[in-house]
């Protein structure tokens, strides 16, 4: 293992910060926190698909709590397409996240859904501190989502991913856009 640090500096909300880091201890970070995020999208789309009779109609038509904001949970319970999208969602996110391909396409698609189904667990606006049933504000909705965004905005997918390979590919070099997809 190498001895390796790096030093951080960023400007974060107007003040100057900086630290030391280990480049390794970093990699093992990363590469746990992929590796646990894709087992609970991957598992949560098997349980889901294997379960064979799983509907979040169910969900939406009944537990969302009184009072919620948004007002839009009726529709999404009758559209056919909502239970295929919640389970291949989640296994196509984990399967991603997993491999370490197409990492910053899967953590937006994951941290997306989180925080779809986090607006699901309000029973109040701003004007009740968007409370949850445990709280305020902030759930494992919440968590996983930023973990996502932080995986992505790092582009984790390059630490023993597929990612780091599909870089240096033709494609990829003719088409630097495509990077914003990996990482």
């Amino acid at each position: 293992m190498s001895t390796q640090r790096r030093t951080l500096d960023a400007e974060l909300f107007g003040r100057e910060t900086n630290f030391e880091y280990s480049e390794d201890w970093i990699g093992y970070a990363l590469l746990g926190l992929r590796v646990v995020i894709a087992w609970i999208f991957l598992q949560a789309g098997l349980d889901k698909l294997l379960a064979g009779d799983w509907t979040a109609a169910g969900y939406l038509e009944n537990a969302i709590p009184a009072g919620n904001p948004f007002g839009f949970w009726d529709a999404l319970a009758a559209a056919p397409l909502v239970d295929p999208l919640v389970i291949w969602g989640q296994i196509l996110i984990g399967l991603a996240l997993l491999a370490g391909v197409a990492v910053r396409f899967a953590a937006l698609c994951g941290a997306l859904q989180m925080i779809l189904f986090w607006m699901s667990h309000l029973s109040g606006g701003v004007m009740a501190g968007f409370p949850i049933e445990h709280g305020w504000v902030v759930s494992s909705h919440v968590v996983y989502a930023l973990l996502l965004f932080g995986l992505g905005a790092i582009g984790a997918g390059r630490i023993l991913g597929v990612d780091a390979y599909l870089e240096q590919t033709g494609i990829v070099r003719s088409y630097p856009r495509v990077r914003y997809f990996l990482g």
